[in-house]
């Protein structure tokens, strides 16, 4: 039985092995990942109460051209914001105290081999641009008649364009169209990304008009320019609302017409997500809109809210308001922003452990001040909580090591009648209370925390080049120099001979095999994924050899007696 358990548990690490590096490389071809599968979608009811203009009278087409012809840039504490002044739509929004990073093949002992060497100033991460590799732009305007929209010239009102040491910054944008004036006035404030966007709609004509504004962001369906082919990222459109929470819309299933997704409402968002950076069209809470995803070109997507302003009567105005984020995955300032904004972070199915792992390991950056740090006391933590079990674990190994003499023994006796050296196996476990499955807790309680921890240091902005010691200078990018990797090889060996050795000869070897699997596979995880499980074997280590050396104690002593 015990035999038959560690077998099947090391294949079971195997495969999981295998299986990581398996999904991994289907991301690296362009396919989905395994663990980010889409949500489950149900579709509300036609008859709610809805803007009476339709999505389809949204104006679907975009600035195409790669200069704009006479752009507003507005400098922030923050970001570069690039308006094109036909629509007031922003085309561009650099994020200034976030630098592009280089890919990892292009650092350390992987450039070296490779002979690559990183471009030393990459610049910073543009969010929201309009160049000949990519469109990804935020639009307003209005439908229901012929008024102002994305595709009307607009003049710029305001003077000042440089927020300076100002606390916020208001830049107006105004046009005129059949007697219907929309001003636009995008208010900017220190320290934040996301942007106030007050409509003004002005009726200046004799006859009652019913328009409704829509907010909408507009990409094309390419993966963020530098992100890395072996991690799976999700890129593309989400909605929110209270009813069906986080929705999350493949540009696949938008183009062919099938996304399924909460389509009225009266609360929540839309977005654009990727990798680390969002951006989002949240209207204001309590306001009825239609939320709508179409394909709007060849290999171009867009995801806005339609709401209904109502009837403005002649010479009356009405202002709608909206926030417009664009900036980093900081679920903090997200949660303010809006409830359910912070979902955006995708933890896939281990959500309910990686928010709390995520929690941790936010509070202990805050006593510490550096995330390596962070992770090791995030370990310690994991491992005291979880010492019961793996303690009863290693009690179960360190005692089956002491008794695997025995048990070869039985084999060979036993070799041409399995039940008989079942049973005798079975006597033998009973008299030295051993548990036989006992050996497999301590991995099986880690695989959880693992995969969790994964999702964490992967969809956390918050470790986007942030330094550990030495060499480890971004703890969400590999290990430049495969440091850690080996070091963490070589604990895993010392754990081998901690453990029993097994009496098969192909188990064994299995054995010996797993470090080498394990330090394939972790030379392209996140370094602070690899800090993570180094610390942890270091601590089972100590654990292990203590209860060994306590156990052949405890033996030696009753054998004296």
């Amino acid at each position: 039985m015990g035999k038959e358990m560690q077998r099947a548990l090391l294949w079971v690490i195997l495969f999981t092995s295998c299986f990581l590096l398996w999904d991994n490389y289907q991301v690296y071809k362009g396919e989905k990942s395994f663990f980010h599968t889409e949500a489950v979608h149900q579709q509300v009811s036609a008859d709610a109460d809805v803007a009476t203009p339709s999505v389809e009278d949204v104006g679907s087409s975009v600035p195409l051209a790669i200069d704009v012809k006479d752009p507003v840039v507005v400098s922030t504490d923050r970001m570069k914001v690039t308006f094109d002044r036909e629509g007031a739509v922003i085309v561009g929004t650099e994020m200034t105290q976030i630098p592009r990073q280089a890919d990892w093949t292009e650092v350390g002992l992987a450039g070296l081999i490779l002979g690559k060497e990183p471009v030393e100033n990459l610049g910073n991460v543009d969010l929201l641009e309009l160049t000949k590799n990519r469109t990804y732009v935020a639009q307003s305007g209005l439908i229901g008649g012929d008024f102002p929209n994305h595709k009307d010239a607009f003049k710029l009102v305001s003077s000042r364009l440089d927020m300076g040491d100002a606390e916020n910054l208001d830049v107006v944008f105004e046009a005129t169209k059949n007697g219907v004036t929309v001003r636009k006035t995008y208010t900017f404030t220190r320290g934040h990304y996301g942007i106030n966007v007050a409509t003004e709609v002005v009726n200046n004509t004799s006859a009652t008009i019913k328009p409704s504004a829509y907010y909408q962001l507009t990409r094309d369906g390419g993966k963020p320019e530098g992100e890395s082919s072996l991690y799976a990222t999700f890129t593309g459109p989400a909605v929110y609302s209270e009813e069906e929470k986080f929705q999350k819309l493949e540009f696949g299933d938008i183009a062919d017409n099938s996304a399924s997704f909460e389509k009225f409402a009266n609360n929540g968002w839309v977005a654009m997500v990727q990798h680390h950076f969002v951006s989002a069209w949240v209207p204001t809470a309590g306001e009825e809109r239609e939320n709508y995803a179409r394909e709007v070109g060849k290999d171009l997507f867009a995801i806005g809210s339609l709401v209904n302003l109502g009837a403005i009567e002649a010479g009356k105005s009405v202002t709608n308001k909206a926030i417009l984020y664009a900036g980093p995955q900081d679920q903090d300032r997200l949660e303010q922003i809006a409830p359910g904004l912070e979902l955006v972070v995708d933890y896939g199915w281990l959500t309910f452990l990686a928010k709390p792992i995520y929690w941790l390991l936010s509070f202990l950056y805050g006593i510490v001040g550096n995330w390596g740090w962070a992770i090791v006391l995030l370990t310690c933590i994991v491992k005291l909580i979880l010492y019961p079990i793996s303690a009863a674990g290693y009690r179960s190994m360190a005692r089956m090591k002491e008794v695997t003499p025995r048990m070869k023994a039985l084999q060979d006796r036993y070799k041409d009648d399995k039940q008989r050296l079942n049973q005798a196996m079975m006597e033998l476990y009973r008299a030295e209370k051993i548990n036989p499955v006992g050996g497999c807790l301590p991995i099986m309680a880690q695989i959880p925390v693992f995969l969790a921890l994964y999702w964490v240091l992967q969809g956390s902005v918050e470790l986007r080049g942030a330094p550990w010691i030495l060499w480890v200078n971004d703890l969400a990018m590999p290990d430049p120099w495969f440091v850690l990797p080996l070091l963490m090889a070589v604990t895993m060996f010392l754990q081998i001979l901690l453990n029993p050795k097994p009496t098969d000869p192909v188990q064994a070897r299995m054995m010996y095999i797993m470090p080498l699997v394990f330090s394939v596979m972790f030379f392209i995880f996140a370094s602070g994924l690899v800090l993570y499980w180094l610390t942890n074997n270091i601590l089972s280590i100590v654990q292990q050899w203590w209860i060994n050396k306590t156990i052949a104690e405890e033996r030696a002593k009753r054998q004296m007696n």
